[in-house]
């Protein structure tokens, strides 16, 4: 059993490094790189400030407010149950998106206060002419990628 091998002093020290690593890989997950515009809608105090810190640090700049008039590459809207009406919301934020941008639906996991079923977000993409994608674990909250749909090219 080498696993039980480890000095209680040093479990605390491995413990930390894993956790720095996972919010490394938030942004590499939700598929943020150096340089990306990214939006955030939804703050609230229940956010998880490590996946923020981890896009922020990773794009070189902060994470853009609702008031940007900037196109954006990327838009985290944290959604809880009770926020409103998905749709509507979803709407809302497509219109900063550049052409081929993403929507990361955030939403609290299963059992936490403000879960959303996954199946509402997968309702409401395409009313909102977005697709939807196979949720991603991202710490306590839960990440659903939508696209818009690809033009076909041009026909001569």
């Amino acid at each position: 059993m080498f696993a039980c091998n480890y000095l209680l002093s040093g479990l605390e020290e491995d413990t930390t490094v894993v956790a720095a690593a996972d919010a490394q890989n938030y942004a590499q997950k939700l598929g943020i790189s150096h340089g990306m515009v990214v939006q955030e809608l939804g703050w609230d105090e229940d956010t998880d400030d490590t996946l923020r810190n981890s896009i922020e640090e990773t794009i070189g700049s902060e994470l853009l407010d609702e008031d940007t008039d900037e196109v954006v590459e990327v838009v985290l809207l944290w959604w809880r149950d009770g926020d409103g009406d998905l749709v509507d919301e979803l709407l809302n934020v497509i219109t900063p998106l550049a052409d081929d941008g993403i929507v990361w639906v955030l939403t609290p996991k299963t059992g936490q206060p403000g879960h959303v079923d996954p199946s509402e977000i997968a309702e409401s993409a395409p009313s909102a002419g977005l697709n939807s994608t196979t949720p991603v674990s991202l710490g306590s909250w839960t990440g659903t990628k939508l696209t818009q749909p690809k033009t076909p090219s041009k026909q001569r």
